[in-house]
């Protein structure tokens, strides 16, 4: 356990209900959830939105509204959570292989894409103050020999870890996966029962659902989804992915993240997986229904939004859409609303505010899209290379890219940009907000950024 000095002292952040109400039927949410927790990605209801933020800064630099900057051992993309006192993330330390052991390792390895090679690395789930930016924990988990290469733009804890009931549930795809009770900082349990070859490296988020932890598998290899026990990491149920694939082993690939919503009187995980969107009954892991959206539908990444009776999603690379599903109920299947190509991303998650659908493509374009119809009311380029997805607080905007740029824009059918804020480093990870502090992990460090 490792433990460290921050950077400045810092004010206890109030909390407040936002001024803003966007329209959002009912999620199931970490147990945990609490007006001053921010239990797992984008938010306590998954969808990137920050109800209890308020008085957030518009406008920070290094040198302005920092209260804290906290340099984060390690490597990792994962997105902060929050309970009552600690911010946590993970982060993978990484043995480097060196020059005969990184061309042996890829001798065999069918990826044309740019990757990282490790001799080995060792996971790591870390804690920091919320007050004080301290670093409170830095608690070794488990370790890998050979792991499986990542892609360049990816790392090996890029999954963000789930808060709920006093644990904290650390996923690293083929990796592993670990519980963390937080009062102690001890490893309660690791299962490493869940194997496939990513190709890329891990992204799928975990879901908590009552005592599931569902966690999609989708590889070039195997595709399927399981739960884990969350008291003890057995796995509770397995089901194969049903859809038929095409035979090209990296099109069946995907590290999308699930959504459970409730819809047609009962709670559906909705997953995205290569070529096909899946609802599932989260108790039994039952396939409910599934839906085509076409070919060239693979390495899905985004993690689906819900509004107004539809599912909003992207199909990510290669000719990516954003679809709006309707999901299947008794006596009707599930169907396509509609489709728009515009503005799609690949990696960025969308996000709904009201009436509409807010998307940012990879290489900077923000558009705005009619929730109901698809049909575009604006789009603007923003700038940068994007993989973080947009977070609403205090009634904005916020989503950075990979140039440690954070832009601010005002939700609406007009295009208002309010800030473009600079930090040191990238930014891959997905910002965190409550009372009136934003949390930014970038690269490098983790930040917390409150008007002062």
């Amino acid at each position: 356990m490792m433990t460290a000095v921050g950077y400045a002292p810092i004010r206890r952040a109030g909390t407040s209900f936002t001024r803003w109400a966007a329209i959002v039927p009912c999620l199931c949410i970490p147990r945990a959830a609490t007006a001053d927790a921010w239990p797992q990605w984008r938010g306590p209801d998954g969808q990137g939105h920050a109800a209890t933020a308020r008085d957030l800064p518009i406008e920070w630099s290094e040198m302005r509204h920092v209260v804290w900057k906290r340099p984060l051992p390690g490597r990792g993309w994962s997105s902060p959570v929050l309970d009552e006192t600690h911010v946590w993330m993970t982060a993978a330390v990484e043995h480097v292989a060196d020059d005969a052991e990184k061309a042996a390792r890829l001798a065999g390895n069918k990826n044309t894409q740019p990757v990282d090679v490790a001799a080995s690395v060792t996971m790591h789930a870390l804690a920091v103050d919320r007050e004080t930016g301290r670093l409170v924990h830095d608690v070794a988990l488990f370790a890998v020999e050979k792991p499986q290469p990542v892609h360049a733009l990816n790392s090996y804890a890029s999954p963000t870890p789930v808060l709920a009931a006093g644990r904290l549930y650390c996923h690293f795809g083929d990796y592993g996966t670990a519980c963390v009770d937080t009062a102690s900082a001890r490893v309660a349990w690791v299962s490493r029962d869940l194997r496939l070859d990513h190709m890329n490296g891990p992204g799928s988020t975990p879901v908590l659902w009552r005592d599931r932890l569902v966690i999609p598998c989708d590889g070039s290899d195997v595709q399927f989804i399981a739960a884990l026990d969350a008291a003890t990491g057995r796995v509770l149920w397995k089901t194969p992915r049903s859809g038929a694939l095409q035979d090209n082993p990296d099109l069946k690939k995907a590290y999308g993240t699930p959504l459970v919503v409730s819809a047609g009187g009962r709670d559906v995980l909705v997953s995205p997986a290569a070529d096909w969107v899946y609802g599932y009954d989260p108790e039994s892991g039952r396939e409910l229904w599934r839906l085509s959206y076409g070919v060239l539908g693979f390495s899905v990444v985004p993690r689906p939004v819900w509004a107004h009776g539809l599912v909003f999603m992207s199909t990510s690379f290669t000719k990516p859409e954003v679809l709006a599903v309707r999901p299947g109920e008794a006596g009707r299947g599930p169907e396509i609303a509609w489709r728009q190509p515009r503005g799609a991303p690949s990696m960025p998650s969308p996000l709904v505010v009201g009436d509409e659908l807010y998307v940012v493509s990879d290489k900077g374009i923000a558009t705005c899209l009619d929730a109901r119809t698809g049909g575009v009311v604006w789009s603007e380029r923003l700038g940068g290379n994007f993989s973080s997805s947009p977070l609403f607080a205090d009634g904005r905007i916020y989503v950075g890219n990979r140039a440690g740029e954070t832009f601010v824009f005002k939700p609406g059918r007009t295009f208002e940009l309010l800030a473009t804020n600079r930090l040191d480093g990238q930014i891959f990870a997905t910002p965190a907000a409550l009372g009136r502090a934003l949390y930014l992990r970038t690269d490098g460090a983790l930040y917390r950024i409150e008007a002062r």
